[in-house]
């Protein structure tokens, strides 16, 4: 059996997309959404715990699916309620947030839905460190749509490449802001973006790109977390309706209750950000 972990050997972050070879063996508390990819890279960074964020469960229960995938792999987990902390801002999760879901490799660590974060965090140091190879979870891009502008489907908006630049981006990331910087909204000056609400949750966490994307001049919306599965850009194109647009969106003609294709249509093609 594995040694506890240090007390100072819990790493908070905005994104669990920035683990590396430091966090082996450390506790994470991430704000990324609990689904199936974020999962699959806690198990990849060989930690021997994690705590995420359940982005206020969605369809089918999309925000907290990797917890029974690392229950596979005997890897403790957590979420923490989207009512409690906001997605993508670590530092809040580890202080505010309360758990609200945990798999049975947390629950033998004493871990409960409604411990404080912080206080489960360190219950995981008692946990195993995940020394195998998780099966592979590849996230994905793809083309929605050809054409001008382009339509690209990414699973996660850290797979928006320089190319994409003028398109319309179409991530199954939360619309939180990961970071505090305009520019960590969305890595490319699209011509527009959407992104999951992730229930939106305390402080309208859940959309805060949007107006950090309206300063960019770029067109910016948000699915209704029950209308999509998180972490799937297929299903947000396939199945979601608008819960929320920013102005710049709202001034081509996008409105809540949209779908997907028909956001991608109201945008003007004349219409350019920024930058």
């Amino acid at each position: 059996m594995a040694e506890p972990a240090a007390a100072d050997d819990i790493v908070v972050a905005d994104t669990i997309t920035k683990a590396d070879a430091s966090w082996r063996g450390k506790v994470a508390v991430a704000a990324s959404h609990g689904g199936i990819y974020a999962c699959y890279l806690a198990a990849k960074a060989g930690l021997r715990g994690v705590i995420l964020h359940d982005a206020g469960l969605g369809l089918d229960h999309a925000g907290i699916a990797g917890l029974d995938y690392l229950d596979g792999l005997g890897l403790a987990a957590a979420t923490v309620s989207h009512y409690s902390a906001r997605i993508g801002d670590g530092a809040d999760v580890l202080a505010r947030g309360i758990l609200s879901y945990v798999n049975r490799a947390a629950a033998r660590l004493g871990c409960a839905p409604g411990d404080p974060c912080r206080a489960a965090a360190d219950q995981l140091r008692a946990g195993v460190p995940f020394a195998g190879t998780p099966p592979v979870y590849a996230e994905s891009r793809f083309l929605l749509r050809d054409g001008a502008p382009r339509v690209w489907g990414i699973d996660s908006a850290s797979l928006v490449r320089p190319q994409d630049a003028g398109a319309i981006i179409v991530a199954g990331s939360h619309g939180g802001m990961p970071g505090r910087d305009a520019s960590s909204a969305l890595r490319v000056d699209a011509l527009a973006a959407v992104f999951h609400d992730a229930g939106i949750g305390i402080d309208d966490a859940g959309i805060g790109r949007l107006p950090a994307l309206d300063g960019r001049g770029i067109a910016a919306a948000a699915v209704a977390g029950d209308t999509a599965r998180i972490g799937d850009a297929r299903s947000l194109w396939q199945t979601g309706r608008l819960s929320t647009v920013n102005r710049t969106a709202a001034a081509c003609g996008a409105r809540p209750g949209m779908s997907v294709p028909d956001f991608a249509d109201a945008i003007p093609k004349a219409h350019r950000p920024r930058g």
